[in-house]
């Protein structure tokens, strides 16, 4: 409960400063300033502009299905904030420890497409409707692929618990399972012990070979998930002024957006547990330069606690400013190319990956 509390705080923070830096990234790409008026170097620029949506009259469209228009943004939003509720923070800090952790995370993030449809359909516009008609396709599309590639690291870890996970990447691996042991590259056959090494080399990314594949995946269709460039052809600007909440207006277009934001984090989160190591150091330990240890602390300890929500907080971070820079580099793609590279790249080359996880899995034994 505190741990879901402490992410619900920490997303409006996060957006608001998201939204600065996405607007200061885009400006220095274009050569620009971005805000520079309000506050210092226009950081309160997006304080200014969440005041002003607050002050805004909530219009609802007069042809408009009132009952869903009204509730669809509360969907979206619901859908991606529950998300956040079996993360874990920390080695001793986390949201709910179910078993089932990665199977609720992904069913109740899919259901932000029921609510994208109910504002496209409710609105009532010729403009969001197609945009929610491109934008369900798309995220159905790429949820495929997005499966897939956690499903390689599920079977790889025996686990559905994202807690479980998280341990098996770093040197509190006994914590969890006290005949456990790390190896390098995961298979036993070779003799070489990173147990007590930790660091990145015990990170599924690192510790799987082919998961870098995997993970490019995961980050590739969690893009399309998120509608984020050069995925947002659901939104598409030019030709649908602003996609499926283009009639939104005030309250409720801010809940979108800081679900949109909100969906940036937890995608990111979600990748920096199952391949960066979650709240692991990525320091290892080098002969006496004990660096994993002296950057871990002991689970259950402030040490722990600070240093294990710094180094998950700082990849998912990292993620998200990837993101952003991807947003502002490359062009958006044709909807033909978009549902090409779905069905035809990643969905196949998951396919693939998810039967060498099974072989994989069985050279760990």
């Amino acid at each position: 409960m505190y741990a879901f509390l402490f992410f619900l705080n920490f997303v409006l923070i996060y957006t608001i400063f998201a939204v600065y830096a996405e607007r200061k990234i885009s400006a220095f790409i274009q050569d620009r300033y971005g805000p520079m008026e309000t506050g210092p170097y226009g950081l309160l620029q997006t304080v200014a502009d969440l005041l002003k949506l607050l002050q805004k009259e909530d219009i609802v469209p007069l042809a408009a299905d009132k009952r869903i228009f009204k509730v669809a943004p509360l969907i979206i939003f619901t859908s991606v904030f529950a998300g956040f509720a079996v993360l874990p923070l920390t080695s001793d800090f986390g949201g709910s420890q179910i078993e089932t952790g990665i199977f609720y995370l992904l069913a109740i993030v899919s259901l932000d497409v029921i609510g994208i449809l109910m504002a496209g359909w409710g609105s009532n516009s010729k403009y969001a409707l197609l945009s929610t008609m491109r934008s369900v396709a798309q995220i159905i599309s790429y949820e495929i692929p997005l499966g897939l590639s956690v499903v390689c690291v599920i079977m790889v870890s025996q686990s559905l618990n994202l807690q479980e996970i998280v341990y098996q990447q770093g040197i509190f691996i006994n914590a969890i399972d006290p005949n456990a042991q790390n190896f390098l590259f995961g298979i036993k056959a070779l003799g070489i012990e990173t147990t007590h090494i930790g660091g990145f080399l015990t990170w599924n990314i690192f510790r799987i070979p082919f998961f870098f594949l995997a993970y490019l995946i995961f980050f590739i269709a969690s893009l399309a998930e998120a509608n984020r460039a050069p995925f947002d052809i659901p939104i598409a600007e030019s030709e649908l002024v602003a996609g499926f909440h283009v009639e939104y207006s005030g309250f409720r277009w801010a809940m979108i957006m800081l679900s949109e934001y909100g969906m940036m984090l937890l995608i990111s989160f979600l990748g920096a547990i199952l391949f960066w190591g979650g709240w692991n150091t990525p320091l290892p330990n080098i002969g006496s330069v004990a660096l994993a240890d002296w950057t871990s602390g002991e689970p259950g300890t402030i040490a722990g606690h600070l240093w294990g929500a710094f180094w998950l907080v700082s990849k998912a971070l990292f993620t998200v400013g990837l993101q952003i820079w991807i947003r502002w580099t490359y062009p958006r793609l044709r909807l033909d190319q978009l549902m090409n590279l779905s069905w035809k790249y990643l969905t196949p080359g998951a396919i693939v990956l998810v039967l060498v996880s099974a072989l994989w899995r069985l050279l760990m034994i």
